[in-house]
Order: C-alpha cells, then structure tokens, then sequence
C-alpha cells in the first residue's frame, strides 16, 4: 500500500493564509480533497496523511471532518496550542477522533529559535506519548539544535522532521545541516519525510543531481526503515507536479529492496501514525 505521508487542504483566505505571498500565485485558491483524488489514482497512491497549515483548532476539525468524508484521507495530523494550561483537557476532547494522529507546530515562523525548549511547550509534547500521538518537526536548519534538545528529552515520543528540516538546497549550503541531521538521527523514535524538497531548491531549475546528496545524508544517517514519502502537495506546485515529486523519490530508491521501497511509499507511514488501513 502507497500512502502519501505529507499534504495539505485548505479553503484559501488571504488573511488566514497570509504566508502564501506574491510569489506564490498558485497557491491562491482552494486545494480541498476532490482535487487530490485522481492525482492519487493516477499515481497509484492508495492514501494520504493531511498537514495542517493553520494555527486554529478549527483547523484540526477542518481536516478531521474531510477525514470521516473521505476514504482516502487516512489520518490528520492537526493543531492544538500545547503551551495552554488546559492541554490535556483538550487532548481528552479529541481522544475519540480516531483519524487525528498527530499534532504540528508552525515553528519555522518562530522568532525565538529555542521556541520548542520553554517549560510550557515541553509540557505539552509530554502528554503526546500518553495519547499516543506523533509530533511532526518543522523547522530551518538553524533550528536544529533546539529540535535536538528537544527529541533528547522524550526518549519515547515519536517525532518526525518534516521536509529534511528545510537545507538549502537552492544555495548548495550543506555541511552545517548534515552535522546536525546526522545528530538527530542517532535517536531511534525519530523519522524523516523525504518531502519538501523540490521548493528548497531552484522552482524553475532544479533537478535530480542536485538534490540527490541531500537524500544520501537522510539515507545514511536514518536508514531505510525511518523514512517516509511525502508529496507536501499543493505546496509542491511552485516547483514540479505531483508526478515529478514521486518520481525523484521512486528513482532514488529503485536499487532498494522491494520490501525497503514498500516501506518509505508507505508501510512506514503506516506503522508511525499507526494508520488503519
């Protein structure tokens, strides 16, 4: 089974949606899931897991009401403020929803680069594993220090970077990311989503060769068994098609095993958000 481990939906709202800049006009209209549909059937990809993108409970009940709709969504990994008082309250409220797997935080557009490290956000990521729900990282590389100190703390909570932790794969810098890529990666309750790469690089120019060193370092430092595709569609779109995307990631792993391609298209997916499939 091939499940696409990062995607998104949306209702564009400029204000709600105000990262989607001028740069970005075609982002600016709504994604919902009967647009993604055929692009996974003509991909031969079986299911989904939806991203949030809004920093709203409402959000997390968008994605969980197109979840109990669709099929093909298979779990949601949505938004809740983990700094509030009343987490856990609010985490008991969503413990019947069964698509809702995990939770995300914008940190990226932090200010403060240890944002992952104060005492209020730390409690809240230790009442994760009790529900047991995953926590996705999205950061920039300088950032990873801080994601570091952060997955060293919770031994067994399950985390996963999203889209490598962003290199710059445009500007060719990669050393200083490697380092701390590797570092993270030496703890066993964290995977990678090989997603999101195409719109670190040229939008216009880029192409496998150039983005081929970055998959080494994740498949070096992760090995195959922690890896996880993602399309990071619509956001894919301001670089390549769907098809494009998959197919960086298929060719790149066509020496594998069967059962090792299997797992990053999906069964490890699967078994990190614990799909019912």
């Amino acid at each position: 089974m091939q499940i696409d481990a990062h995607q998104h939906f949306w209702k564009y709202e400029p204000t709600r949606h105000s990262w989607i800049d001028s740069s970005m006009k075609t982002l600016k209209m709504d994604f919902m899931p009967q647009d993604l549909r055929e692009v996974l059937l003509s991909n031969k990809m079986d299911g989904c897991v939806s991203v949030q993108v809004d920093q709203t409970p409402a959000e997390t009940d968008f994605l969980l009401d197109l979840a109990d709709h669709e099929p093909f969504i298979k779990g949601v990994v949505g938004w809740m403020d983990l700094k509030s008082p009343d987490i856990q309250n609010q985490l008991e409220a969503y413990h019947h929803r069964n698509k809702l797997k995990g939770f995300r935080h914008i940190v990226q557009g932090e200010a403060d680069p240890n944002f992952m490290l104060g005492s209020d956000f730390l409690r809240g990521i230790s009442l994760l594993e009790r529900f047991k729900y995953t926590y996705d990282i999205l950061i920039f590389p300088h950032q990873m220090g801080a994601a570091l100190e952060l997955i060293k703390k919770f031994p067994d909570q399950l985390f996963v970077i999203d889209h490598l932790a962003k290199p710059y794969i445009k500007s060719g810098y990669f050393d200083g990311w490697a380092v701390m890529m590797r570092a993270i990666a030496v703890y066993p309750n964290v995977y990678c989503k090989l997603s999101g790469m195409i719109t670190e690089a040229d939008h216009n120019a880029w192409s496998a060769e150039q983005i081929n060193p970055y998959m080494d370092l994740v498949f070096e430092a992760f090995g195959t068994g922690r890896i996880m595709f993602g399309s990071d569609w619509p956001v894919c779109l301001l670089a390549g098609s769907y098809t494009r995307v998959k197919d960086l990631v298929t060719g790149y792993i066509a020496a594998l095993s069967s059962a090792e391609q299997a797992g990053i298209m999906g069964h490890n997916a699967i078994s990190f958000y614990q799909l019912d499939v």
